[in-house]
């Protein structure tokens, strides 16, 4: 992807902005074909990623990076006891329209509620926009350890706004890296439809 009016050049780049995105690609591309090793690489990335947002002045997308940490610790164990024996993958499923309603508002809740607190306390850059992507974001990881589909509906849309935010806030690596994984979180999206009817 090219990116004409940014101030980063290739001698630029920043090593742990390209580290968290090395390791988020092979996380990624791990994660859509269920393996339970996406794990280890998540783990890497969201602690490069840490690093790279708390510089940038996204606090509650730094912070999310804590959660992700545990959280991905959980999904592997999670995805550990799913797995068979003989398989390599695990089996995945959909959310009730009840679940999906509830689901739902709590995200819309807790992303409004973060944006605020920032807004009100602290100097973010984007308040309002950094804790949309950090609600829906916690909202689709706890989703994703619980192998549901609807996770990746989310990660579209969490791509779609964080390649925006990254730009506007001068990290084009992150930028691609969001914009490859939406494409990727597409084909998750795919793939686990697939596999969710076959179970």
């Amino acid at each position: 992807m090219h990116f004409r009016n940014t101030r980063h050049t290739l001698a630029a780049v920043n090593p742990i902005e390209l580290a968290a995105s090395l390791l988020g690609l092979a996380n990624i591309a791990l994660l859509v074909r269920r393996s339970v090793w996406n794990f280890p690489f998540a783990l890497g990335s969201v602690t490069c990623t840490a690093i790279v947002l708390y510089e940038a002045r996204l606090y509650a997308e730094t912070g999310l990076q804590a959660f992700f940490f545990g959280a991905n610790l959980w999904g592997w164990w999670l995805w550990k006891q799913a797995k068979d024996a003989d398989e390599s993958t695990v089996p995945v499923g959909w959310l009730t329209r009840p679940e999906r309603a509830i689901w739902a508002a709590v995200t819309a809740a807790l992303s409004v509620s973060l944006g605020w607190l920032l807004h009100r306390f602290t100097d973010a850059a984007l308040p309002f926009a950094d804790s949309a992507v950090a609600g829906a974001s916690i909202a689709a990881q706890i989703l994703l350890s619980l192998r549901r589909v609807e996770n990746w509906i989310l990660w579209v849309a969490i791509d779609v706004v964080a390649v925006g935010l990254y730009l506007s806030r001068g990290l084009p690596l992150l930028a691609a890296l969001y914009a490859v994984f939406l494409v990727m979180s597409a084909l998750g999206l795919k793939q686990w439809i697939k596999a969710a009817r076959a179970c």
